[in-house]
């Protein structure tokens, strides 16, 4: 939990009440619940967060419309990805907006800060987009997901990576609880297949990556695989290739958007891969229901589905369902998700015991033009 001083304090002091207040219980009021979105909606790395959000928001918006019992109402919460800020506003979520439930936090480093303010407060959220491996190891009852973590993406980037015929992977990471934790487990795996490895990092806030370029030049990997953010990658690529390098350049999901693109230059971002437990699939290649989410989705927002878009319909109707079932208050919509097994947009809507998605697919996409089309999943992808 990355808290401290005086904000560690006031948290549990604000916390401390949420738990003493006798304002009235959390989640249904007569035929309403409050469902809140939590993520970096106007950040440098909002074009993460906004998809999901909208994914979120057309999935309630289509629950409402069939004129339920009980209808939603979706609060949103921009964070701009700061722990710090997230955890304020968890707590005003849970004291003043009396949340039954959150979509969220969509980074993983807020959700470090702000598990522990649901879990105590007994609020059940399902992120569409937090993977870092230690979230689910916390122990808490209240937290889900509806993506692959990354120790199934790093198992999938080791397998496209060596099926691709890599000897050298060199692995960047901005240093950050979700880009570092990705980037050491891709290392662990693909040293573990055979690969040769060296690793750095670069400072996130920074902008020359000179040092760790030379370096990587005088590794010369076959690939080199980035963990962080598209606001980095975009920078590192761009100076990788302007560098020299001439090898494969490859991040996570958290650089599937076309700000990747922007920040590389369309030029030197052609056949840049990116890894990813999410699906975007508007051509239906994996299922019919992502073909009409998809249309939908284009319908509602003008703008086609992009990362996690996916993910936020299926974390809204992990908690729809629940709603739809009768569960109005925080813990009965928690019961409900231990045994909820519905097919998603994505993929089937089924948790572990540790609020893991049950099924942990891959995939890859691949730089093309101004587009990040599909190449498939990672076992059986091919580098076009």
């Amino acid at each position: 939990m990355r808290i401290t001083g005086a904000v560690a304090v006031s948290a549990a002091l604000a916390l401390s009440a949420v738990a003493c207040s006798d304002d009235g219980d959390s989640g249904g009021s007569g035929n309403e619940v409050t469902i809140g979105f939590m993520g970096d909606l106007t950040g440098e790395n909002s074009g993460l967060v906004i998809p999901p959000k909208q994914g979120a928001q057309l999935a309630i918006e289509q629950y409402n419309a069939t004129n339920p019992k009980v209808k939603i109402k979706l609060k949103t919460y921009d964070s701009q990805g700061k722990p710090e800020q997230a955890t304020s506003l968890a707590l005003a979520a849970v004291k003043n907006d009396k949340i039954a439930g959150l979509i969220g936090p969509a980074f993983s480093g807020e959700s470090q800060s702000v598990g522990p303010i649901l879990e105590e407060a007994k609020i059940p959220s399902v992120s569409p987009s937090a993977t870092n491996i230690t979230l689910a190891e916390k122990g808490w009852k209240f937290w889900h997901r509806v993506v692959a973590d990354d120790a199934a993406q790093s198992t999938g980037v080791a397998d496209f990576v060596m099926n691709s015929g890599a000897k050298k992977v060199f692995l960047v990471s901005d240093n950050q609880d979700y880009g570092k934790g990705l980037a050491d487990a891709i290392e662990k795996a693909v040293k573990a297949k055979g690969a040769q490895t060296q690793n750095d990092a670069v400072d996130d806030k920074g902008t020359d990556y000179s040092s760790t370029v030379n370096k990587i030049n005088e590794f010369k990997p076959d690939f080199v695989y980035f963990g962080g953010y598209y606001a980095v990658a975009g920078r590192l690529f761009k100076q990788l290739r302007e560098g020299g390098y001439t090898g494969k350049m490859m991040s996570g999901d958290g650089s599937l958007a076309t700000g990747l693109i922007e920040g590389t230059g369309q030029k030197n971002a052609q056949g840049t891969l990116i890894s990813c437990g999410c699906l975007i699939d508007p051509t239906g290649k994996t299922n019919p229901k992502a073909k009409k989410f998809a249309d939908d989705y284009k319908a509602k927002f003008g703008s086609e589905v992009a990362i996690y878009s996916t993910e936020g319909f299926d974390a809204a109707t992990a908690l729809i369902e629940a709603v739809k079932g009768g569960k109005t208050k925080p813990e009965e919509i928690n019961d409900f998700l231990k045994s909820v097994d519905v097919p998603g947009v994505g993929k089937q809507i089924k948790f572990a015991e540790n609020g893991e998605l049950a099924t942990q697919d891959i995939y890859v996409y691949e730089v093309k033009d101004n587009q990040l089309p599909l190449l498939g999943k990672s076992n059986e992808a091919k580098v076009s």
